[in-house]
């Protein structure tokens, strides 16, 4: 029986958090622990640290490309333009929703709408969270749409169990691999964790 390959994890927020644990257990690969969780900006503050850290252990770092770069290579090098041999700096687009839309069958199932209203490009999408957000207001189940999709006049962009119906989603619905066949990142992304665990990285 091979040895389990393990790795620290670093993302922006507990959704990510959920997305890195269920791709880790796709592919067999521990994680000891999840950092970050405080948004971008913290993560980017500590990205130095984390890439140090991957001198002598696996790091994964996962992020949103949002609208910061155009694609993620110039978005990497500016980030990281000289990553440890152990990191693994993987970039979702543009929203780490994409990759959950991306299993478009079980994401319609889960939200109780038609799949014909989920999107064939998530990564093409602008917006992946206001996509979802539109999605859930359409939704036949009034506990999604009461969950995911803003009060009148709050002001916020998501609904008050927007992160929760997502982690749950992700938890016991997504596949990442049938997801892979619609969001390129993704794909990149399973295919380097993949490696990690190889050991031919």
């Amino acid at each position: 029986m091979a040895e389990e390959v393990w790795a620290s994890g670093a993302v922006e927020g507990p959704i990510d958090e959920s997305v890195l644990r269920r791709l880790a257990t796709q592919v067999a690969l521990g994680i000891t622990a999840v950092y970050g969780k405080n948004g971008k900006d913290q993560l980017r503050k500590h990205i130095k640290a984390y890439n140090r850290a991957a001198l002598f252990s696996n790091w994964i770092v996962l992020v949103d490309l949002d609208h910061e770069a155009e694609c993620a290579p110039p978005m990497r090098a500016d980030w990281v333009l000289r990553p440890a041999p152990l990191l693994c700096f993987r970039i979702a687009v543009r929203q780490i929703e994409a990759w959950l839309l991306a299993d478009r069958e079980r994401m319609a199932r889960y939200l109780r709408v038609p799949v014909s209203q989920i999107p064939t490009d998530p990564e093409s999408l602008a917006n992946a969270k206001d996509a979802m957000v539109a999605l859930a207001r359409r939704s036949r189940r009034s506990d999604i749409r009461e969950d995911m999709v803003p009060r009148p006049g709050s002001g916020r962009p998501s609904g008050p169990a927007y992160s929760s119906r997502l982690i749950e989603y992700t938890r016991e619905h997504w596949r990442p691999d049938i997801a892979a066949h619609t969001s390129d990142s993704l794909r990149r992304c399973l295919a380097r964790l993949q490696e990690i665990v190889a050991g031919t990285t």
